[in-house]
C-alpha cells in the first residue's frame, strides 16, 4: 500500500534550471512593464503623434496656398516639400516660379533682389536634377528673365541674365515644341529684348494651344502693355483673374494700366472714370489681403500713387501712412511719403520722412518721419536705402528741400551738399538729375 502511494502521489523533485529560467522571465517582464510606463518602448500599433508627411502632400498645400493668393505660405509649403524630397525637380521648379511671382509684392530693392536670387537658386537645382525636362528649362527661363533687371543687378549682369533666359527658353522648346509655358515665357523674354513682333507671334501660339493658364494671359497682357495697348492688356489681366482671382499682383497690374490710361486722357470726365476704375482694382487687392489675413503694404501704395497723380495729396498721404502701419521699418515707404509731402508743398514735413528713407532713423524719429505715430503705429528703427536708380529721387528731393529751406541762421546746407555730392558721383551723366543737383548747390553756395 505504501509502495502504491509512492507511485501515484510522488512528490515532484526541484529542477534548478527551470527556476533560473522562470526568474529570468519574471525579471524581463518587470523590465518591459517599466519601459512601457516610462515611454522607453512604444506600445505596438500605437499611432505616431506626428505622422510623417510625404513631399506630394506639401506640394499640394503649396499649390492651394498659391491659388488662395498666400504666396509666402505657398513658398513655405514648397520648401518643406523640397526638404522631404530633395531630388524632385518638379518641386524645385514650382518653388522657383512662386518665389519669382512673390517678388512683385516686395517694395525695396534688397527684398526683391534677395527673393529673385532665391528663385534662381531653386531653378538651378531643378535643372541640375532634370537637365532634359522642358518644363524645368521653361521655368528657369522665366526666373532668369525676371532677374534681368538692370536696376537690381546692374546693366552687365542684367544683359547676361537676359541672354541666358533666351537660351533656356530655346532649350525648353527644343525638348518640347508644344510646351505652352515655354512659348509664353519666351514671348516675355522677347519683349524685354524689344523684339515685339516675335513676342506677339509666340504668345499667340501659346494662347491658341492653351488659354486656360494664368501665366499665358499674364504674359499676353505684358506684351500688349509694351505695345501701348492698355485696354486690351486690361482684358487679358481680367482673363488671368478669372483663372486665379486671388493673386493680388494681377489686380495691381490691371489697376496700373487703368491709371496709365487716365494719365494719358485729355477728357476730364473720362480721366476721372479711369482713375476710379484703377482705384477699384487696388481696393480689391487690399480687401483680398484683409480676407486672407495677409499684411501687404503694396495695394495701399498703389492707391496713394493714384490719388497723388490726381492731385489728392491728403488722401494719398493717408494711404502711405496705412502702408507704414503694416511695415514700419520699410525705408522705401518713408521715401514715398516724403515725395507725397513734397508734391503737396509740405516741405518741412518731407524732411524727416526723406531722412528716414536715405539716412535711416531711430524708432522715435520714425514717428516724426510718418507725421506722428497714432494708436496703430509701431515706432521702429529704419535702415536707410543705398543710392540707386530707384532711390535717387528720394536723394535729390531731400537735398533740394534742405537747400531750399536753408537760411543764414538755419542752415541745412552741410547735409544738402553732402547728398548732392553723392548723387553727382554716381549720376553725373544724367542731365536731368544734374540739373536738379546744380540748382541745390547754387542755393547753398549763395549762402556761403
Amino acid at each position: 500500500m505504501k509502495r502504491q502511494q509512492n507511485i501515484f502521489f510522488r512528490k515532484p523533485a526541484t529542477n534548478p534550471y527551470r527556476i533560473f529560467i522562470l526568474l529570468i522571465m519574471i525579471l524581463g517582464g518587470v523590465w518591459l512593464v517599466r519601459q512601457l510606463e516610462t515611454g522607453g518602448i512604444q506600445r505596438p500599433f500605437t499611432p505616431t503623434p506626428t505622422p510623417t508627411r510625404v513631399a506630394q502632400s506639401y506640394a499640394l498645400e503649396g499649390e492651394a496656398q498659391f491659388a488662395a493668393g498666400k504666396l509666402d505660405a505657398a513658398i513655405t509649403a514648397y520648401e518643406e516639400a523640397a526638404r522631404v524630397d530633395l531630388n524632385n525637380a518638379e518641386i524645385w521648379a514650382n518653388l522657383a516660379r512662386i518665389q519669382t511671382y512673390s517678388s512683385a509684392l516686395l517694395t525695396t530693392d534688397d527684398q526683391q533682389r534677395d527673393r529673385l536670387q532665391e528663385a534662381l537658386a531653386s531653378a538651378d537645382k531643378a535643372v541640375e536634377l532634370a537637365p532634359d525636362d522642358s518644363a524645368v528649362h521653361a521655368t528657369r527661363a522665366f526666373v532668369l528673365d525676371w532677374n534681368a533687371n538692370s536696376i537690381l543687378f546692374g546693366a552687365d549682369q542684367a544683359a547676361d541674365y537676359l541672354l541666358e533666359a533666351e537660351q533656356e527658353a530655346v532649350r525648353a522648346l527644343q525638348l518640347d515644341n508644344q510646351n505652352t509655358l515655354a512659348l509664353a515665357y519666351y514671348a516675355e523674354i522677347l519683349v524685354d529684348e524689344q523684339k515685339w513682333g516675335q513676342a506677339e507671334q509666340y504668345i499667340q501660339q501659346a494662347i491658341e494651344q492653351d488659354d486656360t493658364l494664368m501665366d499665358v494671359h499674364r504674359v499676353y497682357a505684358y506684351v500688349l502693355e509694351s505695345l501701348g495697348q492698355y485696354n486690351q492688356a486690361i482684358q487679358e489681366y481680367d482673363k488671368a483673374l478669372i483663372i486665379s482671382p486671388n493673386l493680388t499682383f494681377l489686380h495691381l497690374r490691371a489697376g496700373a494700366n487703368y491709371r496709365r490710361l487716365a494719365f494719358d486722357s485729355t477728357n476730364d470726365t473720362v480721366r476721372t472714370q479711369l482713375y476710379e476704375s484703377s482705384l477699384e482694382y487696388f481696393a480689391k487687392a487690399a480687401r483680398l489681403n484683409e480676407q486672407l489675413g495677409i499684411e501687404d503694404p503694396v495695394p495701399y501704395l498703389s492707391i496713394a500713387k493714384t490719388y497723388s497723380q490726381e492731385g489728392e495729396f491728403f488722401i494719398a498721404a493717408r494711404n502711405v501712412q496705412k502702408a507704414l502701419e503694416i511695415d514700419p521699418a520699410n525705408a522705401d515707404i518713408y521715401g514715398q511719403l516724403g515725395i507725397v509731402y513734397f508734391k503737396s508743398r509740405n516741405y518741412e514735413g518731407s524732411i524727416p520722412a526723406l531722412k528716414c528713407a536715405i539716412r535711416g532713423c531711430t524708432a522715435d524719429e520714425s514717428c516724426d518721419g510718418r507725421g506722428g505715430c497714432g494708436p496703430n503705429d509701431e515706432p521702429s528703427d529704419v535702415i536707410g536705402l543705398e543710392l540707386s536708380a530707384n532711390t535717387v529721387v528720394y536723394y535729390y528731393t531731400y537735398g533740394s528741400v534742405l537747400a531750399a529751406l536753408s537760411r543764414p541762421k538755419e542752415n541745412y546746407c552741410d547735409e544738402a551738399m553732402t547728398v548732392m555730392a553723392e548723387i553727382r558721383a554716381q549720376f553725373s551723366g544724367d542731365r536731368d538729375i544734374m540739373g536738379i543737383v546744380q540748382a541745390g548747390e547754387e542755393i547753398c553756395q549763395s549762402l556761403e
